[in-house]
């Protein structure tokens, strides 16, 4: 039988971790991943070390990119445990994270989705995830917007089978 467990006692998984870079991606200097967004490095650490904003002109390393974001999780996770109080699985520990790391921790916590956590709706924060599939206001779910931003959509599922505990 498996138990929540209070979400300060609870850390990132390394499956977790790896597959945020994963999703991410690497690159070596900074890049506009797609148009209209942030300036990222890395593995989409949108700061510096010193919490300035990313510049076109920063380059990085596999391990200095792999410490960014570890160190960005960090932060994130300590933002999510602010507003997060009730007990999770890892699982759905795992994908809120992810979550928040992808949309921001701010946007993740003033959301619907945390409040539905909040209130004991675990099914329906999970189901949440799917409407985090916009970006610039279009649907990323839509065939016609693949090209533009389909990997989100494809993210978001694997956060929502995640968060479910499908094939856990």
């Amino acid at each position: 039988m498996r138990t929540r467990i209070a979400v300060g006692s609870l850390a990132l998984s390394a499956a977790a971790l790896v597959g945020i870079v994963a999703n991410e991606g690497y690159s070596d200097k900074a890049i506009v991943p797609v148009p209209g967004d942030v300036p990222t490095v890395g593995f989409g650490s949108t700061t510096r070390d010193d919490g300035s904003p990313v510049q076109m002109s920063d380059r990085t390393t596999p391990p200095q990119a792999l410490g960014k974001a570890l160190r960005d999780v960090q932060a994130y996770e300590g933002k999510l445990k602010r507003c997060v109080t009730v007990p999770l699985y890892q699982h759905e520990y795992d994908s809120f994270v992810d979550l928040a790391y992808n949309v921001g921790p701010a946007a993740f916590c003033g959301s619907t989705l945390v409040t539905k956590l909040n209130s004991g709706d675990y099914p329906g924060a999970c189901a949440e995830i799917l409407r985090w599939r916009y970006f610039k206001g279009r649907d990323c779910a839509l065939p016609e917007n693949k090209r533009l931003c389909g990997g989100l959509w494809v993210r978001r599922q694997q956060e929502n089978r995640r968060c479910t505990g499908e094939g856990q």
